[in-house]
């Protein structure tokens, strides 16, 4: 008997296996748990979540004599049912919204143990999608009482590539003690559960389904290598941002940690008695990134347009400045940028001198709201307004397919200044004519 039993359990894991390789032969680039960026197919599920208990019980020999038949759940053979459970489908809806507004208190309410990583992981996404404009929900009866499996085949719109990108990922949804459903990622189920999930996995219709939204992403990738590209770069700007911030939230350096002096050092340190010019603030003199550091190769931040005023914090020898952007530090080159606003600094006290230029770019940026209208310009698809020229501006609303914007100029760094409620905003230009 035992040996039949284990004749079963390497059935098993051997036909399993050949799904895991296939699946990671897809997946390669697939964001876990928070979001599927760039969709190549997959439907894991926490495969392995038990394997330490399992070879823990197997070397103590816990059940060796077990009828592995016995104690799994029946796995019923029935057809994936698409948008059959509206409470499912609204789960997924407000999710995958969440996901694309950043919204970390909504995902934490829908996705149960959602870590700080993954926080931190879907408001870094959240800044490069533009919306999901295809969800489609299937759902297969789960391993218990009031669950399902949820397969999402789900098409995303990157702001930074033409087309909705192909995927598919599968969730586990259970009810809680309220009758709400939530999605349950917690990799603690029993064996049992797990089989059941692997079962439906192997069914023909859900294979089906993944076999035909990876052809279609591998059609898409084989065809277009600036696609590639952008998969990896946006991967690797994302794990780098992401691991950034997860630095700087364990803290930053001391001052004697740094080797830099600290204030007090500073503060005593002699000043010179003869008076010095010190640039205090710098405008943009061409449309130019903004960027985390002082290399071209750094994330961008955002853009500066022509006529754009930042404090300035250093000039380098390198060729960079850092400015303070948004409160926080940031880098333009320097040939891109001149001063506008000065300090004489002395024993005597300061004097600042303003250039002239500065008070027509200060009159201009209060009155940005007196803008003149040229026109309108039609939405060709849904697409975000921002209060700056910037990916990363403040977000003000949604414009929608066939919606009239009043123009107020076309801008030659690939965004339109519009008036919307009455102040000026911008819109990505590709999205409008």
């Amino acid at each position: 008997m035992n040996t039949s039993n284990n004749n079963i359990q390497d059935f098993i894991k051997a036909k399993l296996e050949i799904l895991k390789n296939w699946l990671f032969r897809y997946s390669k680039i697939i964001m876990p748990i928070v979001l599927v960026i760039c969709v190549v197919a997959t439907i894991a599920i926490a495969i392995n979540a038990n394997k330490k208990k399992v070879t823990e019980e197997e070397t103590a020999g816990i059940g060796a004599e077990v009828d592995i038949t016995n104690s799994l759940i029946a796995v019923p053979e029935v057809p994936l049912e698409r948008d059959a459970v509206p409470e499912i489908n609204e789960l997924i809806n407000t999710y995958y919204t969440a996901m694309v507004e950043g919204d970390t208190d909504t995902m934490g309410k829908l996705m149960y143990k959602l870590d700080d990583t993954e926080v931190l992981k879907a408001q870094e996404t959240s800044k490069y999608i533009e919306s999901y404009p295809t969800l489609e929900v299937y759902t297969k009866t789960g391993p218990k009482e009031n669950t399902y499996m949820v397969y999402v085949y789900a098409e995303v719109k990157f702001y930074d590539y033409k087309e909705p990108i192909p995927g598919m990922t599968a969730y586990y949804a259970c009810q809680n003690e309220n009758g709400d459903y939530y999605l349950n990622v917690d990799g603690e189920e029993d064996e049992d559960v797990l089989n059941y999930m692997r079962e439906l996995n192997l069914q023909g219709d859900v294979i089906d389904l993944n076999n035909k939204v990876a052809v279609t992403y591998n059609d898409m990738v084989a065809e277009d290598e600036n696609l590639r590209q952008f998969i990896v770069d946006l991967n690797a700007e994302i794990e780098k941002n992401v691991g950034e911030a997860l630095a700087r939230a364990e803290g930053s350096e001391t001052p004697e940690e740094s080797g830099e002096p600290s204030d007090d050092e500073q503060a005593n340190e002699p000043q010179t008695s003869e008076p010095s010019v010190v640039v205090t603030k710098v405008k943009a003199t061409a449309v130019v990134n903004i960027r985390t550091s002082d290399s071209e190769t750094a994330d961008k931040l955002g853009k500066a347009a022509i006529g754009d005023e930042f404090t300035l914090l250093e000039e380098r020898g390198n060729g960079w400045s850092m400015i303070n952007y948004e409160g926080r530090e940031a880098f333009i080159k320097s040939e891109y940028l001149e001063p506008s606003e000065t300090t004489l600094v002395s024993t005597e006290g300061t004097e600042t001198v303003t250039a002239t230029e500065t008070e027509t770019q200060t009159t201009q940026t209060s009155n940005n709201n007196s803008d003149t209208v040229t026109g309108t310009v039609t939405v060709k698809e849904n697409v975000r307004i921002r209060a700056s020229a910037s990916e990363d501006g403040e977000k003000l609303g949604t414009a929608y397919v066939g919606e009239q914007l009043e123009l107020i100029m076309k801008q030659a760094d690939g965004w339109t200044k519009i008036k919307y409620n009455g102040r000026t905003a911008y819109v990505k230009s590709d999205y409008v004519e």
